[in-house]
């Protein structure tokens, strides 16, 4: 068998070996009084992502989500869902890994996660809950440049 090269970088490769869900609540603790009221609600959303190493060359990459809807000030419904990925990745470098499991892991999960959220709101009686694109590149950048600045002080 040959030996590699070292001159040669290794091939790249990335693949979704999993999507899943792995958390979801849905409440809606005023129902059915909600529901007879004039709907003027007020949206209040959360949103993270985390990446776990996993076993192998694989990653788990999450973004969770809450969104709590108030109308005139009582809380209508409250809904919380993490939408799980797991990534084989191999060949990157240190520098490619941040911006691969920070920003295009999650944008890869957004769109599983805005479904889930958009039927369990619409299954609770409420009309449909869409979630506005997120830009993730910019998200990790300026989580990258609060860290910096943090190392900083």
């Amino acid at each position: 068998m040959a030996d590699k090269d070292p001159l040669t970088p290794p091939k790249k490769q990335f693949a979704i070996q999993k999507l899943y869900i792995k958390d979801i609540s849905f409440e809606s603790p005023n129902a059915p009084i909600v529901f007879t009221e004039k709907w003027e609600p007020h949206v209040d959303l959360n949103l993270t992502t985390q990446t776990n190493k996993a076993p192998q060359n694989l990653y788990e990459t999450s973004i969770t989500v809450t969104v709590t809807v108030k109308n005139d000030d009582k809380t209508a419904y409250l809904v919380e869902a993490t939408q799980v990925g797991i990534f084989g990745v191999d060949g990157f470098s240190d520098q490619e890994m941040g911006p691969l499991l920070g920003s295009f892991c999650p944008s890869v999960l957004f769109p599983y996660l805005r479904e889930v959220i958009s039927d369990i709101v619409t299954k609770g009686g409420f009309p449909q809950m869409l979630l506005n694109p997120v830009n993730f590149d910019a998200l990790y950048t300026q989580q990258m440049q609060s860290i910096d600045k943090s190392k900083v002080n």
